[in-house]
């Protein structure tokens, strides 16, 4: 009987799997589109953290977009292991349910910036009730 890999093995691969090909996906096609270097768009993920100054961060900054796109693409393979730990019929639909995945990651990653105003608001409004 094989052997099951650990929560470990499958967000630690799971994670290098999808951000890799997210990132040679995300590089060649801001390359083909508008010749952007592979290092600016590592910058503009580290520019998340630091600001419009990540751009001149030269390979410092470029380097650590690069861990901060694996910390995430770890991240959302740990969420969706534990979904699917909740949810078994995410394992007996993969296709239908890593597409739906694929789209609500994409969406909370587009509008990031929207969900963290939100949630400053919500915080504000919290604080006053007191």
């Amino acid at each position: 009987m094989p052997v099951r890999p650990s929560a470990l093995h499958v967000v630690v691969y799971g994670g290098l799997a999808a951000g890799l090909l997210d990132i040679i996906n995300a590089t060649t096609f801001w390359f083909l589109y508008s010749g952007a270097p592979p290092a600016r768009i590592l910058q503009a993920i580290a520019a998340g953290l630091l600001g419009k100054e990540s751009f001149a961060g030269g390979a410092s900054t470029a380097t650590l977009g690069l861990i901060l796109h694996f910390l995430i693409a770890f991240g959302m393979a740990a969420v969706y292991w534990l979904a699917c730990r909740r949810w078994p019929i995410l394992l007996q639909r993969p296709v239908v349910a890593g597409r739906a995945y694929g789209i609500a990651a994409y969406l909370a990653m587009t509008h990031v910036v929207l969900v963290g105003l939100l949630l400053a608001f919500v915080a504000r409004w919290s604080a006053h009730r007191r």
